[in-house]
């Protein structure tokens, strides 16, 4: 999973899908992080894409960067602790100025039962469980 943090972390940007009834829906995320052994993401409860994840937590990460591309697939589960909340928002300072660990839209969700794929044009596949 160090090898999954690591890569989202240096390319800055991923695109997370979720579903919305029928609908595909993908968006641009920035916030990745590990605590407890665990990979997080954050958003807020009032957005769209949380209530989504909430009605179907399967999601899926694609992420490119220096010719490889990852994907992430699994559940996200959501973690209201004070704890969780404000080792993200430790670690994104830009982020404070619009979320509190102790306010009711701050949301981090971890991932469950996940898979991530790691793919180039000159690579076989790697493929890390967690």
């Amino acid at each position: 999973m160090q090898e999954v943090y690591d890569f989202l972390k240096k390319c800055g940007t991923y695109y997370l899908a979720t579903v919305d009834g029928d609908q595909p829906r993908v968006r641009p995320f920035g916030t990745i992080e590990m605590f407890e052994g665990k990979l997080y993401i954050q958003t807020g409860k009032i957005k769209e894409v949380s209530k989504q994840i909430q009605a179907n937590p399967k999601v899926e990460i694609s992420a490119f960067m220096d010719g490889k591309w990852l994907r992430v697939s699994g559940k996200l589960v959501r973690d209201d602790r004070y704890e969780a909340k404000k080792h993200m928002l430790d670690n994104y300072p830009s982020l404070q100025a619009m979320y509190s660990a102790d306010d009711d839209n701050t949301e981090v969700l971890y991932f469950e039962d996940a898979t991530a794929t790691f793919s180039s044009f000159t690579e076989e596949p790697k493929i890390i469980t967690f």
